[in-house]
C-alpha cells in the first residue's frame, strides 16, 4: 500500500488507436541491468525471462510496469528502451534503478499470432 502505479483509462470502442495495444496482463518479470543517460533521454537495459524473448522484437512494443514503450534493440535476453524526460517524470519509470524488478507485458499481437500458428499445426 502507498506505492505509486502507472494507470491509464481503458480505450473506448469509439476512440481511435494511436499507440500500442496492451491488455494490462503481466506476462513475466524482468530486471533493470543498466540505466544510462543518452542525450535528453534515458536508456534502460532490461533482462527478460527466456520464455518471453521470442515475443520481443526490435521496434516492437513492450510494456514495462504498465507503460507501453518501443524496443530499440535486443541481444540474447536483454533488450533496451529509450525513455524521454516527460515519460520519466509522468510515470514511475524515473524511480527505477539497476537491480529493480519490473513487470513485463509482451506484444499482444505476437502472443496471439503464436497461438494461432501453433493451433494450425495440429
Amino acid at each position: 500500500m502507498g506505492d505509486d502505479i502507472n494507470l491509464e483509462k481503458a480505450l473506448r470502442l469509439n476512440q481511435g488507436i494511436d499507440g500500442h495495444l496492451v491488455s494490462g496482463h503481466v506476462d513475466g518479470q524482468g530486471e533493470v541491468v543498466d540505466r544510462t543517460i543518452q542525450g535528453e533521454s534515458t536508456r534502460f537495459k532490461i533482462s527478460a525471462p527466456q520464455n518471453l524473448v521470442k515475443y520481443i522484437a526490435r521496434k516492437g512494443s513492450i510494456t514495462i510496469n504498465g507503460v507501453s514503450l518501443t524496443v530499440n534493440s535486443i541481444d540474447a535476453n536483454v533488450f533496451d528502451v529509450n525513455i524521454v524526460p516527460h515519460t520519466l517524470t509522468a510515470t514511475t519509470l524515473g524511480q527505477l534503478s539497476i537491480g529493480n524488478q519490473v513487470n513485463l507485458e509482451v506484444d499482444l499481437i505476437a502472443r496471439h499470432l503464436e497461438q494461432l500458428l501453433n493451433n494450425n499445426k495440429s
